[in-house]
C-alpha cells in the first residue's frame, strides 16, 4: 500500500504550530508508518523548487499554518493548494488570522515605522526600512512584498478542513490525522475538534449567572477555582469559542482567549464575546456602564485577539 504524501508549511505565525505537530508523541510512529513527509521546510532539507517540480495533486494532504502576510506566503499557499488533494488550515492564524491579524488595526507604513525606527532597541541612523528590491554590485537583492492587510488561508485559497487552536491541542491534531490515515475524513468544510459546542461545555466551573461591577486583568485577582471566571469579572471568551481543547486555560485559573475560533453558526467571534460580556454587567445606568467597561484594557485586542481578518471588521480604515 502506497504511503500518504504529506506536506507541511509555516506562513505568518509564531512557530507554535510546528511544535504542536510533534506533541502527538508516540503517535508520530504510527504516522511515519503510513505517511512520507515530502515538504516541511522547517524540519527537513527541501527547497521551493522541490515542490514546484511535483505534479498537480501529487501531495495527498497539506497542513498549512500561519496567516498570509506577504507575497511569498500567498504564492506558497496557492502553489501548495495546486499540488495538494486536501488542504487543511492548521491553527488559529491560518483559520482566522491569529495574532498576526492584529496588524490590521494599523497599516504597513505604521508597522514599519514602529519596528524599524521607533523602538528603543533599534539602531538605524540611516532610517532604512525593508524594500522589495535593492541593487548591489553583485546584482539585485529581493524580498517578498509585505502586504498592508493580513488575510486568512481560506480568504486566499480553497480549504477543505480546519484544525483550530493556538496551537491545536495534540488530541485535536491526532483526531484529524487519524481520520486521514483511516480514510474517514468528515464532509469538506468541517472544523475538526472533539466538541462542536463552546469551551464552556468542557469547563467544570459553576455558572450562577451572577452580575459583575468590575472587570479585572488576570494578574489583578486570584479567582475562586469553582466559579465561572466571567462571573468573577475576568474576560473569559469560553462562551464565544469552539470547544474541543478540553478547557485547559479556565481550569488553570486563566480565562479563555478564544484561540479555537468561533462557535458553530457565529459569523463574528468578537461581537459574540462582547454580547456575553454586556449581559453580565450589573447596571442599567449609562455612566456607570461606561465606568465599568473602562476597566477593559485593549478592547480590540481582547475581543478580536485571533479573528480580526476573518471578522466583519476585517481591518481598520486608515487614511
Amino acid at each position: 500500500m502506497a504511503k500518504i504524501k504529506l506536506a507541511l508549511y509555516w506562513a505568518s505565525s509564531c512557530g507554535g504550530c510546528e511544535i504542536a505537530q510533534l506533541q502527538i508523541g508516540e503517535k508520530l510512529l504510527k504516522l511515519i508508518e503510513v505517511a512520507d513527509i515530502v515538504f516541511w521546510p522547517v524540519a527537513i532539507d527541501v527547497k521551493y523548487k522541490d515542490i514546484e517540480a511535483m505534479p498537480e495533486k501529487s501531495v495527498d494532504v497539506c497542513l498549512f499554518n500561519g496567516a498570509i502576510r506577504t507575497s511569498e506566503q500567498e504564492h506558497m499557499a496557492k502553489m501548495l493548494r495546486e499540488k495538494s488533494k486536501v488542504m487543511i488550515s492548521y491553527g488559529a492564524c491560518a483559520q482566522n488570522g491569529g495574532i498576526p491579524g492584529l496588524g490590521n488595526f494599523f497599516n504597513r507604513d505604521m508597522i514599519f515605522e514602529r519596528a524599524y525606527l521607533e523602538t528603543q532597541s533599534t539602531a538605524n541612523e540611516a532610517k532604512t526600512i525593508p524594500q522589495t528590491s535593492y541593487k548591489v554590485p553583485e546584482g539585485t537583492l529581493t524580498l517578498p512584498e509585505f502586504y498592508d492587510t493580513v488575510k486568512t488561508l481560506p480568504q486566499t485559497v480553497e480549504v477543505d478542513y480546519i484544525i483550530p487552536g493556538c496551537p491545536p491541542e495534540a488530541k485535536t491534531t491526532w483526531l484529524a490525522l487519524e481520520a486521514l490515515i483511516q480514510n474517514k475524513l468528515p464532509p469538506k468544510g468541517t472544523v475538526i475538534t472533539d466538541n462542536v459546542k463552546a469551551v464552556c461545555d468542557d469547563c467544570p466551573r459553576k455558572k450562577d449567572v451572577k452580575k459583575v461591577t468590575r472587570f479585572y486583568r488576570p494578574f489583578q485577582i486570584i479567582p475562586d477555582p469553582e466559579i465561572c471566571l466571567l462571573e468573577q469579572g475576568l474576560l473569559c471568551a469560553g462562551m464565544a469559542t469552539r470547544g474541543g481543547c478540553g478547557a485547559p486555560c479556565p481550569q488553570s485559573n486563566m480565562p479563555c482567549t478564544g484561540c479555537y475560533g468561533p462557535v458553530s453558526g457565529v459569523i463574528d467571534q468578537g461581537s459574540h464575546f462582547m454580547n456575553a460580556v454586556a449581559s453580565v454587567i450589573d447596571s442599567t445606568d449609562p455612566d456607570e456602564i461606561n465606568k465599568i467597561i473602562e476597566d477593559i484594557a485593549d478592547p480590540a485586542g481582547t475581543f478580536y485577539r485571533y479573528s480580526v481578518p476573518e471578522s466583519l471588521l476585517r481591518r481598520a480604515k486608515i487614511k
